[in-house]
């Protein structure tokens, strides 16, 4: 069995997690068989859970008894989906206790139709925290610019949080600004309790290669060609070196000081959309200390296979600026690239909670 999972984190620190939910994973054992091999921690969203409960019968006893229930549909997505994640908890907490509390967490997504609603956003990840109760959650909750203050709330309460749908360096620094500015809050009301927070930043990559590619390829220009699959990992690389810049200055010592642990920069969306590109390109790019890679099954399957282990995220950095800002001069505007992918990223998962919804309610017609 390859150890190249175990040696992300060991030789160079970083945690990779699943990209991935269902409940046979955790029926059949082969959840901890993966956190075995050297995953870290587990991510989830709509669209997984959608895949998941339309994709086979093994929720079809558990749905069945809620109908009998009379809860309505959407209280059995949330049932259904609080199951799978109350078992998948149980698998990581081992690792969570054993690695005192930097891996072995468990995301799960709020309401997407939410994701504009700050009250409602905070509202619902509040009721989602108390409704799974276990330190090894985290709330996931988008980095839209209406979220922001419902991810600064949340994390001033002491709650974990995964901020997920980042596409831009402007809203990465404000979320790294809004962990800090909760932890400060936290700090003057339970000073003792800084400690226990955890939290992710989840930087989307692949999408912005397929997004800028696409423009690059119809720019004209006779430079562009050079620039196609670079834009999302030199864009990772800048804001990794912004997490660095962030998380060492006077604002963060003090907190640093309390025990507080930095909020990892998360590198998602790591499947590669363009089979030109290597299967492994955005996990072999992206190696460095403090970091998270959420991998879907297919990409641990190639990176346990032939990834190449070797410190990359702070490497050629000279090189990652210039060819950003290149893009500019060429025409490619890289803020409407970031606001068309955050609006195209809420848009799928509302799209896939509603579709599972309506595919519930005809199922409770069906069985009533």
């Amino acid at each position: 069995m390859s150890d190249r999972l175990k040696s992300l984190f060991s030789e160079f620190g970083q945690s990779p997690w699943l990209d991935n939910l269902k409940r046979s994973y955790i029926t059949s054992g082969e959840l901890a068989l993966t956190r075995d091999s050297g995953i870290r921690g587990l991510t989830s969203n709509p669209t997984i859970f959608q895949k998941a409960i339309q994709g086979s019968e093994d929720y079809s006893q558990q749905f069945a008894q809620l109908v009998n229930q009379k809860l309505s549909p959407i209280d059995s997505y949330w049932q259904l989906v609080l199951s799978d994640i109350h078992s998948a908890l149980d698998v990581f907490e081992p690792l969570h206790q054993e690695s005192r509390g930097l891996d072995g967490y468990v995301s799960v997504e709020v309401d997407p139709a939410l994701a504009h609603d700050t009250i409602g956003t905070l509202k619902s990840a509040r009721e989602l925290d108390v409704k799974v109760s276990r330190p090894n959650v985290m709330i996931k909750i988008p980095a839209t610019s209406d979220c922001i203050p419902a991810i600064e709330t949340m994390i001033s309460e002491g709650r974990n949080v995964n901020v997920t749908l980042i596409f831009s360096l402007e809203r990465y620094q404000e979320v790294m600004d809004a962990y800090i500015r909760g932890l400060d809050q936290l700090s003057k009301t339970d000073a003792d309790k800084v400690r226990s927070v955890s939290s992710v930043a989840s930087f989307f990559i692949s999408r912005v290669d397929t997004e800028i590619d696409q423009r690059l390829a119809t720019s004209g220009h006779r430079s562009a060609e050079s620039l196609l699959g670079t834009a999302a990992i030199n864009q990772a690389k800048i804001a990794y070196e912004m997490f660095q810049k962030t998380f060492s200055g006077p604002s963060w010592i003090k907190l640093q000081q309390l025990g507080a642990k930095v909020q990892r920069p998360l590198w998602a969306s790591t499947s590669t959309k363009n089979p030109k590109y290597p299967d492994t390109l955005y996990v072999d790019s992206l190696i460095g200390e403090n970091t998270v890679n959420t991998l879907p099954d297919a990409t641990v399957d190639a990176f346990k296979s032939h990834g190449t282990l070797k410190q990359t995220i702070t490497q050629g950095l000279d090189r990652a600026h210039e060819e950003w800002q290149r893009l500019g001069s060429i025409g490619i505007d890289v803020s409407d690239v970031a606001a068309k992918l955050e609006r195209e990223g809420v848009a799928s998962f509302q799209k896939s909670f509603d579709e599972l919804i309506s595919v519930l309610a005809q199922k409770a017609v069906e069985l009533s």
